[in-house]
């Protein structure tokens, strides 16, 4: 039987978003083992015969720092990866996708607005506090409450009520019914956080006006995970240890170290050498050079991520769709997929990638068309073109696209300049809305639309919760209120498809592609794998040195 090359990307994407489910983000890393998802990081053939030991430090070199380490602070990747090991959530996904007790040991929906949750007993925090229901609502309250201004609240806004029934039971009540309650609470954004430490972050902001909210959270964060944190030395490096009070299977390891190592090819040599056991965001020119060493491969994971291109809807010319529908169809993404991602991705129809509850591929979106995007851009009255920016981070496969962007518009008379900016000023600018035209990513970490549209494209969500586009329309806010208060999945889809053409038509952002996530790691290395979110959960690694 033969497969196209996406029927086989949607397999292998179903399959790794059965894997495992979890977090969100704004750096989806752009960027393959052999084993793709299987969670065998490398070719078996170069496995060595001594196995893996329990103990150690395992070191992983990534392209960008945390932005944050308080779970309701921040919506990227690189910040993710370190707090889903400090932090752990009510329910969690299993390795067949299906949802499973986490902190919570069991719930029941009472009645169509009430979720109760009964809490495992015997769990502590790092600070030695002990976790109860107590401990969730200070945490969930935490998380809406609008001084803390989370970027994440929208996860949980429909929550109006948390009530602590006793020491181990928590009720959820919620303001209409909301289906994809239980599936959003996987997302590590719900991480439950000592309530010592956010008494004393609240204490911080009311002794001084100008401490931002998360401050002693972000410098010393205090969850219930299989690690607790030792320090972290900003641009540089986060160091975390083993918890050894922790209350399920202990972690393997004695420490991890998450070094901050932003050229590639340092990245990549820091792996041949050893100096680093696993290395993130290895660039799609850099695969057959990992895949050459005697002691590492490359880990492939389709992703439930997308790259795009954001037009700033607030400004002049982008507050046109013509001029923006124009721009998107300026994108050749076959071309630019094959060429500077080297076939490690598909291209992107909608903002869904394949494998997400209301993913359709029956949407109308902006093919490639340069003549037709002239027109448009002459409709729109701008046919000699005009002059922007775009911004991109400092990852090099994004500087990359946006210089093949900078010579497509040259067709439309459009001239624009590209401005690279460090990480975290990138995510404080655009979500300032400082920026024109920008190259981003979001990764969908619940597996639902609700996740993938509302916190990029609803009114309520402009700036740092994921709307960077600016975008409003009422309609598509309608469909996606609707598509969050309906409880039958049928209807939902229907709901989030028409929601889905009216975006693809407004244009206020190109969908580029759903990369795959290119990890490198050592043959050393056992129990590691990348989540179709792009999260890593190290409970499970060991380490041969």
């Amino acid at each position: 039987m033969a497969f196209s090359k996406k029927s086989l990307w949607m397999m292998l994407l179903t399959f790794t978003l059965v894997l495992v489910l979890a977090a969100c983000g704004g750096d989806d890393k752009d960027s393959s083992t052999k084993d793709a998802g299987s969670g065998d990081k490398t070719d078996s053939s170069k496995k060595e015969d001594t196995p893996a030991t329990a103990g150690g430090d395992l070191i992983i070199a990534e392209l960008s720092d945390a932005s944050s380490l308080d779970p309701h602070g921040s919506n990227d990747v690189s910040s993710s990866n370190v707090q889903s090991n400090l932090y752990e959530t009510l329910v969690v996904r299993d390795a067949n996708g299906d949802l499973v007790p986490g902190l919570a040991e069991s719930w029941t929906q009472v009645d169509d607005l009430t979720w109760e949750f009964k809490l495992k007993q015997g769990v502590t925090f790092h600070d030695g506090e002990a976790f109860n229901a107590e401990a969730v609502k200070t945490s969930f309250d935490r998380i809406l409450d609008p001084k803390v201004a989370s970027p994440r609240a929208f996860l949980f806004e429909m929550v109006t009520e948390i009530k602590v029934i006793d020491d181990s039971t928590v009720q959820f009540v919620t303001e209409y019914p909301f289906s994809p309650l239980l599936a959003h609470l996987t997302h590590n954004g719900g991480g439950v956080i000592s309530p010592k430490s956010i008494a004393a972050d609240y204490a911080a902001m009311e002794a001084d006006s100008a401490v931002l909210a998360g401050s002693v959270i972000s410098t010393n964060p205090v969850g219930t995970g299989p690690f607790k944190f030792v320090s972290w030395t900003p641009g540089t490096e986060i160091k975390l240890e083993k918890f050894a009070e922790y209350a399920g299977t202990p972690a393997n390891l004695d420490t991890v170290t998450f070094k901050v190592v932003p050229e590639g090819a340092t990245r990549v040599a820091e792996l041949q050498s050893g100096y680093a056991d696993i290395i993130g965001t290895v660039e799609p020119s850099q695969v057959a050079n990992v895949n050459s060493f005697d002691a590492a491969a490359v880990l492939e994971t389709a992703s439930s991520s997308l790259t795009y291109i954001g037009f700033n809807t607030k400004k002049k010319p982008f507050d046109d769709a013509k001029v923006r529908q124009a721009i998107s169809k300026t994108i050749d993404r076959t071309k630019l997929i094959d060429g500077i991602y080297e076939g490690y991705g598909v291209p992107a129809i909608s903002p869904l990638s394949p494998g997400i509850f209301g993913y359709t591929e029956d949407v109308t979106s902006m093919e490639y068309n340069v003549e037709e995007a002239k027109a448009l851009l002459a409709e729109a009255g701008y046919a000699d073109g005009f002059t922007t920016t775009i911004w991109t981070n400092d990852n090099p496969v994004r500087q990359q696209v946006a210089i093949v962007l900078q010579e497509e518009l040259k067709k439309l008379n459009i001239t624009a300049n590209i401005e690279v900016l460090e990480f975290g000023a990138y995510l404080e600018k655009t979500a300032a809305g400082e920026h024109d035209m920008f190259i981003l990513g979001w990764s969908n970490s619940t597996g639902d639309a609700d996740y993938g549209l509302y916190a990029l494209f609803h009114s309520s969500q402009h700036g740092d919760p994921g709307n960077r586009s600016f975008y409003s329309n009422a309609e598509v806010d309608a469909l996606l209120d609707k598509g969050r208060r309906e409880a039958d999945p049928a209807a939902r889809e229907a709901i989030y498809k028409d929601a889905l053409q009216k975006i693809s038509d407004d244009s206020p952002m190109a969908f580029v592609l759903h990369p795959a996530y290119l990890t490198g790691v050592s043959d050393k290395v056992t129990g590691f794998n990348v989540g179709a979110d792009g999260i890593y959960r190290l409970g499970d690694v060991k380490v041969n040195k």
